[in-house]
Formats: structure tokens, sequence, C-alpha cells
């Protein structure tokens, strides 16, 4: 039991907790997948997107700017590149329909639940589906507030759109590096594993499904 306050929302992030990947596989993985439909090897293809990928995804270059210079380093048609995309990452991940089960439960028990993700302006869309939005509120992505994780500021936006203090929040996510800003500020946490490992961490906080 961790302590005497009573969480109020949990927000969950996306890439590895809401969906994960089919293979069980690894970022790199799906970046070899994205060269070769560019005709490109690994290092290339990254050399290609790197700086791009960095930059959308804190939200400092629009979708038609990405995809302006995107066509011009891969030499690919924007409309053929967004299709890669956007066919690429409904290929390679899965919805956790399990954990979406348990989310749908706390919102039935007067839970908020919430999104806090970081996302380039290619995968919102098939990462983050129209589905999750009638699901999560709020569902913030970093491409579209112009901040990231671990920055300290899209964690202090969460608590503005949640409206509650820091104690009442319960973040899930599957990276460490992204949870240890949240502790600071006092945002309950839990490492994503697994859903069965989930539940029993849930319990933790007087969560018990």
């Amino acid at each position: 039991m961790r302590g005497c306050f009573k969480i109020k929302a949990v927000v969950f992030d996306v890439g590895g907790v809401l969906q994960l990947n089919k293979e069980g596989g690894s970022k790199k993985g799906i970046q070899e997948t994205f060269a070769k439909n560019f005709n490109l090897n690994l290092d290339d293809y990254l050399d290609s997107i790197d700086a791009l990928y960095a930059r959308s995804t804190e939200g400092l270059i629009s979708k038609k700017e990405l995809l302006n210079s995107l066509s011009k380093n891969l030499n690919f048609p924007k409309k053929k590149i967004e299709e890669i995309y956007i066919k690429g990452y409904k290929k390679k991940f899965k919805e956790n329909k399990g954990l979406l089960r348990i989310a749908k439960k706390l919102k039935k028990r007067g839970f908020k639940i919430s999104i806090l993700s970081d996302q380039w302006s290619l995968s919102e869309e098939p990462l983050i589906p129209k589905s999750f939005h009638k699901i999560f509120s709020p569902v913030i992505v970093s491409c579209d507030v112009k901040l990231r994780k671990p920055n300290k500021k899209i964690y202090l936006l969460l608590l503005k759109k949640l409206k509650l203090s820091p104690e009442e929040i319960l973040f899930v996510d599957n990276r460490a590096w992204n949870l240890s800003p949240a502790k600071d500020l006092g945002i309950k946490t839990i490492l994503f594993l697994n859903n069965k490992l989930f539940k029993k961490q849930l319990k933790e906080f007087l969560i018990d499904l």
C-alpha cells in the first residue's frame, strides 16, 4: 500500500503500453522495415529522418513541412510516404486489448483515464486512433503540444489539464526515464511490463479490479 491518498486519474503511455509491437521486437526492427520500404539501408534511412523525427515529435515542424522534407530526403512522393508510415505502424503494432479493458473498467469506476504520449506527426493517427479519443481524455500528444517526455513541462501540462494534484494521478509508462520527472513532481508511477503485473501493481494503490 502506497500511503493514504486517493488516486483519481490513471494516465497511460501509448507505445509499449496501449499499443504493443506485434513481434515483440525493438524500435530498430520497425525502422528496418521502413528503411526497406524506402529502398535504403538502415543507416542511410536514419540519416534521412532522424533530425526531422525529433523536430516533428516536439511539434517544431508541421506535418506538411515534415512530408515536404521527407519527400526530398527519401526521394518519394509525399502521399506515398504517408501511406507507407500509416500502413507500417498499423501492421507492426496491435492494440493492447487487455489493458484497454482495464482502462474502461477504471473509467466505469469513476477514474479519469488519460493519455500522455510522444509521437511524431506520422505515427499519431495510426497509434492513437479515434477510438482512443472516445475512451481517454485528455489525450496529450507531444507533436500537438510542442513538448515531449521527459521535459518537466509536459507533466505540468498534464496536471493543468486534469485539474488534479500530483498525488491524485497515477502515470503508467514502459520507460523508467519518463517516470522520473513525474515522480519528482509527486505524481505516482508504474513501470509497465505486462497486463498481469499491472493489475497487481494497481492493488498497491488501493485499486482492485
